[in-house]
């Protein structure tokens, strides 16, 4: 008999160890749920200034005639796309002060215009757009020997 109670004893225990394996493994495929939150944040672009750049002037400033022409370059530096509305250009130095012709050059015997513009619109970022700007010398029908060989500074603003 003491052998029959030992089986019974082994067969208990092994009942009781494989329901608590059942148990476990069980255990093993349970999760947890949950929720949560967090913040994080993004910085907007801004818009960098445009660059421009002149090509050497071609053709030639005398009275009445033609007058030189001027290529130009509008470059976006920025990183993001920018809109180019307008081009201008003045008779003006590098900082935008209006030049002033030596001797009795007038400067308003001059004009300085956008005679091809740019494409306006949207300019990628790196990318760029040209233009021509054309500067005359009126005939006033005076002697204007003053204006001869007087370099014109050009001045371009983009918007």
């Amino acid at each position: 008999m003491a052998t029959s109670i030992r089986r019974g004893k082994k067969r208990i225990t092994i009942g009781i160890i494989a329901v608590l394996t059942l148990a476990g493994a069980g255990a093993a495929i349970a999760y947890w749920t949950s929720t949560g939150t967090g913040t994080g944040s993004a910085t907007t672009g801004e818009s960098v200034a445009f660059t421009i750049t002149s090509e050497d002037a071609v053709g030639t400033i005398a009275p009445g005639n033609a007058g030189q022409t001027v290529e130009f370059t509008v470059t976006n530096p920025g990183e993001g796309s920018q809109n180019l509305t307008a081009v201008t250009v003045e008779l003006a130095d590098a900082d935008g002060v209006a030049w002033v012709p030596a001797g009795d050059c007038q400067i308003a015997d001059y004009t300085a215009t956008i005679s091809t513009p740019p494409v306006y619109g949207q300019i990628a970022a790196g990318g760029s757009v040209t233009g021509t700007a054309t500067v005359t010398l009126t005939n006033t029908a005076v002697n204007q020997d003053d204006c001869q060989g007087q370099d014109v500074p050009l001045y371009f603003e983009a918007s």
